[in-house]
């Protein structure tokens, strides 16, 4: 019998809300009630935030946070609300990242023994990378089933990050972030 997580991830999830999480496993659980509890993603609203990594698609491990991408033309404002917001949140730190094209400001905080990083982008949050890999990643996990899935995880325990491990257990040659991009392209043109 099928537990209601592989129920829900059978079918593409609307990841726009976090509706889904609320019936997912027990981190899904806790993450969906702490983020309703501190209206976290009411407070962002004006930036389309959208969780995504490895929680919503159940491949996270113990030390996985609560990433959520933000839309920001603004990086000042944005950088100015997320401080007026988060500031009080146990180790907030926010800073801008200029290694890519475009910056992003970054902050992160922890709440309830959970690293909640926030992520702003002058992108819309539906096409920047991060949300184009969790697509990709929850598609190929729903073709490749369960014991992939496990060997993703077992894969992020011995070290290696997502998407790496995606494209070891893919045969994937060359960058592994952006192979797994042009997979995304791939199975949206078609």
């Amino acid at each position: 019998m099928l537990t209601l997580t592989e129920i829900i991830m059978q079918t593409e999830a609307n990841f726009d809300t976090i509706a889904y999480l609320q019936y997912g496993n027990y981190r899904q659980i806790q993450v969906f009630n702490l983020l309703t509890r501190h209206q976290i993603l009411e407070q962002l609203s004006e930036f389309d935030p959208i969780v995504v990594g490895t929680i919503p698609i159940d491949i996270d491990i113990e030390s996985s946070d609560i990433d959520i991408i933000c839309y920001c033309n603004n990086s000042e404002h944005f950088a100015d609300r997320i401080a007026t917001l988060f500031q009080k949140e146990d180790g907030f730190k926010i800073w801008e990242n200029n290694k890519i094209d475009p910056g992003a400001t970054v902050a992160t905080f922890t709440i309830k023994d959970f690293t909640v990083e926030i992520f702003g982008q002058d992108i819309p949050t539906r096409q920047q990378v991060a949300y184009r890999h969790m697509i990709i990643e929850n598609r190929i996990l729903l073709e490749k089933g369960e014991e992939f899935r496990k060997r993703v995880i077992e894969l992020k325990r011995q070290g290696l990050k997502t998407e790496p491990a995606f494209a070891l257990l893919l045969e994937l040659v060359g960058d592994p972030y952006t192979e797994l991009l042009h997979l995304y392209e791939d199975i949206n043109q078609n």
